[in-house]
């Protein structure tokens, strides 16, 4: 969420800010910036010597480390195609993955551990490390992935303490695409009404859609929502990282103040700990994945009397939510 963070104090993912410690316990977490991180060799499909995997596509995979020292080469390699589309950059990838240090023959995670989830995070835009931001582009949703990481597509020459990788190791993931949502991600279906004397909201395919304030109306003093498509996919929690598209007017003269649409589409943040408004905190919680919701925002669950740019103080606001991933 890159503007709309001043709207709605969000805060950074708890991915992205893994990246800059290089102390996560994340697989995926990137080494520091200010870390000197050697060149990252391009791709191949296979060298030698190569670890094997058993294990099926959506469940933790079994990687067996063979005798000899790895090639030094970054090896991404498909174990089994998928049938969704095929992911590109800056898609918004979710990735359940299987970890193990080959230079120490440990195994350093995987998402399908307990207390563990997916990693959700943007293809090719350096968010993590180049073992997971490359491995993924041009691999369909639904494929099993092995990924070779000589240490500059890892953890480089920082390594990772809470995992125990220390500089210069290979680390071996096994990557499952599990879902990839393009910047121009839109929710289609079957469009209902907003409920009575809600604004009106008009689709415009992939441009944002248009809100219209009733008339002579007063505001609400209370939240207000409205599902204008339903979704089937899972049930948003609180603590997730959700993928979205919105847009946002003032009830007072209809004026857009925001809108993702308008500066680099799907935006990825952190819903139900206080890091959002509390409208949005309230009005997504609950809803599904796949839904378009309306919410109408009274001061008290936006941003009260404090102005923010665009917004005046005591605004309410109008929000059209397109809830695309949770994670």
């Amino acid at each position: 969420m890159r503007r709309i963070a001043g709207f709605l104090v969000a805060l950074p993912l708890a991915l992205l800010a893994a990246c800059s410690s290089g102390t996560s316990s994340s697989p995926g977490a990137s080494p520091s910036a200010s870390a000197s991180v050697a060149a990252v060799p391009s791709p191949v499909a296979s060298a030698s010597p190569m670890p094997t995997v058993a294990g099926d596509f959506g469940s933790k995979a079994t990687i067996t480390i063979p005798p000899g020292q790895p090639s030094g080469q970054f090896v991404v390699s498909t174990l089994s195609e998928g049938e969704g589309a095929t992911v590109a950059k800056g898609d918004w990838v979710t990735v359940n993955y299987t970890a193990k240090d080959w230079t120490k023959g440990k195994d350093v995670g995987s998402s399908y551990d307990a207390n563990q989830k997916p990693q959700l995070f943007q293809a090719s835009s350096g968010q993590l490390v180049p073992a997971f931001d490359q491995g993924v582009i041009g691999r369909k949703v639904g494929s099993r992935v092995l990924v070779v990481a000589p240490s500059a597509a890892a953890f480089g020459s920082q390594g990772n303490s809470r995992l125990g990788v220390e500089a210069g190791d290979t680390v071996v993931f096994v990557l499952d695409i599990m879902q990839a949502v393009p910047q121009d991600a839109t929710i289609t279906g079957a469009i209902t009404e907003p409920t009575p004397n809600m604004p009106q909201v008009k689709d415009n395919g992939k441009a944002a859609p248009t809100i219209t304030i009733p008339a002579g109306q007063a505001p609400p003093t209370d939240l207000e929502k409205s599902v204008l498509v339903k979704g089937d996919g899972k049930q948003v929690q609180a603590g997730q990282t959700i993928v979205v598209q919105y847009t946002g007017v003032l009830w007072s003269n209809g004026q857009q103040f925001d809108s993702s649409w308008s500066h680099g589409g799907a935006q990825a943040l952190q819903v139900g700990t206080g890091s959002l408004i509390k409208g949005w905190d309230q009005g997504l919680v609950g809803q599904t994945v796949g839904s378009r919701v309306e919410l109408v925002v009274p001061p008290a669950l936006g941003y009260e009397d404090k102005p923010q740019t665009a917004v005046p103080p005591n605004s309410t606001l109008v929000f059209v939510i397109d809830i695309l991933e949770a994670v």
